[in-house]
């Protein structure tokens, strides 16, 4: 089982995936939400987590940091986890895009000072952002029923199973030995990853009437784009549904 630490550092991830979606997100006609009452009293309590810890925390290191910094811890990260994109990139058969983003990593990790620097993306070079739930589904897996997960946030039965493979395999930061050293660096990241969206949350604020429902259809559009390299067909055969 993953540890707390990768539980927090799974959740921002998933925030940010989810709110980059939501200015442009319509309701799904037809949503696969067969836990729905479980899932906004989740949804609940992960929101009041997060208003009452890791809100706070993240706009304490806001204000203290410096914006060069900040920029540095989170491109760090950013380039840390490209190995899962690499990784992932070979699963889905996609060899070109698996080099560039290989390119990508090796530059800003040699030139780039371990990350701190995005040379490669200040020199007009794109990076993917494949993870193994977005595998899954190139290789024909359905999304599943939308859940909820404790801490971790929006998921399906296929973006959960995606997430342990993700954070348990090709995670790097999980194979430090050092337990106190590993603990800090996810710490960190998820601090990092939470003031990043400081700024972008009250997109969510304001257009939302029903904001558990405006949430789940951004997140389950932004999935189905990403599977599909930004242009999913117009039904999709979900094997996990019941004939």
């Amino acid at each position: 089982m993953p540890s707390f630490t990768s539980l927090l550092k799974v959740s921002l991830l998933a925030v940010t995936v989810l709110l980059s979606a939501c200015a442009t997100t319509q309701h799904a006609e037809e949503v696969n939400d067969p836990w729905e009452g479980y899932n906004r009293t989740m949804y609940s309590f992960n929101d009041t987590l997060d208003r009452f810890v890791a809100k706070p925390i993240a706009k304490g290191y806001d204000a203290v940091l410096p914006d060069a910094i900040s920029q540095g811890v989170t491109n760090f990260f950013s380039n840390l986890l490209g190995i899962q994109v690499v990784f992932n990139d070979l699963l889905q058969f996609k060899f070109s895009q698996a080099a560039d983003d290989a390119g990508y990593f090796l530059l800003n990790t040699t030139v780039g000072v371990l990350g701190i620097f995005d040379v490669a993306g200040h020199a007009g070079y794109k990076r993917g952002n494949e993870d193994f739930g977005q595998t899954l589904g190139a290789w024909g897996v359905g999304q599943g029923p939308y859940v909820v997960l404790p801490i971790i946030g929006p998921s399906t039965v296929r973006d959960g199973t995606g997430l342990l493979i993700d954070f348990n395999v090709t995670d790097p930061i999980a194979y430090i030995d050092h337990v106190p050293t590993r603990n800090r660096l996810y710490g960190t990241l998820f601090v990092d990853t939470r003031a990043n969206l400081l700024g972008v949350e009250k997109v969510l604020d304001e257009a939302a009437l029903d904001e558990y429902s405006y949430v789940r259809d951004a997140y389950l559009q932004r999935r189905q784009n990403l599977v599909y390299d930004g242009d999913p067909p117009e039904e999709d055969f979900d094997v996990f549904e019941d004939d």
